[in-house]
């Protein structure tokens, strides 16, 4: 089963659709039979992507178009939001996908802060400001599909631009969610996806080789299939090393520094490093 926007001739745009997550999705979009944009940079990446989901498009090429497009330039949006409309009639289906990780520091320079904001969280903001309203006023079913991170929620050590990106994106996207469902006449949901460790040019680094612990792109796109069918807002997706168990205990153990008033991070805290095991071993 697949939710029932995936209909043959809905329109899905897809940034950061070039590569990894953002690809897979595109050439399952396609495969059901919807007419696909993908919009990323590099003119040859695009090309390749583009010949990739046309080879199972339903009608090929004319079921594809591919929009050179910086998600962090408004200008690039409004234009990829103008090029879809005057190529399909319009966007039923967002995916904000988009996302760059190229490592962080507290008190490092304010231009990598800068442009990792600017492309993982301002890029889904103005993405859906410069696609949602539209969207709504076509008064068809239609989805958003915000690609978010576990970072996002449990904020680990070590690259706090992105974490800062990621979290602030899941507070979006939830804000988002409650006021379309309050919107009069709306018949869109919208949707965070969480991925677990994915085999992806953000993630492969130095590697050429997917690690065993890590899905695929299109593993991790069949289970965003799966539970967007099933209803999910948070569609948390595990890995072959970490299931959904300790995802859900790894949140809790976040969520209670606040409640039971421990240190920030105590996860990673010398003086709750035991604690923090044994919870995980009471839970197994």
């Amino acid at each position: 089963m697949t939710h029932f926007t995936f209909t043959p001739g809905a329109v899905a745009v897809v940034t950061g659709g070039a590569a990894g997550i953002g690809l897979a999705a595109a050439k399952r979009f396609a495969q059901l039979g919807l007419r696909v944009c993908i919009a990323d940079l590099g003119e040859d990446r695009l090309a390749h992507a583009k010949q990739a989901i046309a080879s199972v498009a339903a009608e090929g090429a004319n079921d594809v178009l591919a929009v050179e497009t910086d998600v962090s330039r408004l200008e690039d949006l409004v234009r990829l939001e103008a090029a879809v409309r005057d190529r399909f009639g319009g966007t039923d289906i967002l995916m904000n996908n988009a996302g760059i990780q190229p490592g962080s520091a507290m008190f490092g320079g304010a231009a990598s802060w800068e442009r990792v904001l600017d492309v993982n969280l301002w890029g889904v903001i103005r993405g859906t400001q410069t696609f949602v309203p539209a969207m709504i006023a076509r008064a068809r079913p239609g989805l958003v599909i915000n690609t978010g991170s576990k970072q996002g929620i449990t904020t680990p050590p070590g690259d706090p631009a992105y974490n800062v990106s990621k979290a602030g994106l899941k507070a979006f996207t939830e804000a988002l969610q409650h006021e379309l469902r309050n919107t009069p006449g709306c018949r869109i949901s919208a949707h965070l996806l969480i991925p677990g460790f994915v085999f992806t040019e953000l993630a492969a680094r130095s590697r050429t080789e997917k690690p065993a612990a890590a899905w695929t792109p299109e593993q991790t796109v069949d289970f965003m299939l799966e539970r967007l069918d099933a209803g999910d807002f948070y569609i948390l997706c595990p890995d072959n090393d970490v299931p959904r168990s300790l995802d859900e205990r790894r949140i809790l153990w976040a969520a209670g520094d606040i409640v039971e008033n421990r240190p920030a991070l105590s996860r990673w805290h010398p003086d709750y490093a035991q604690a923090f095991a044994a919870y995980i071993r009471k839970n197994d």
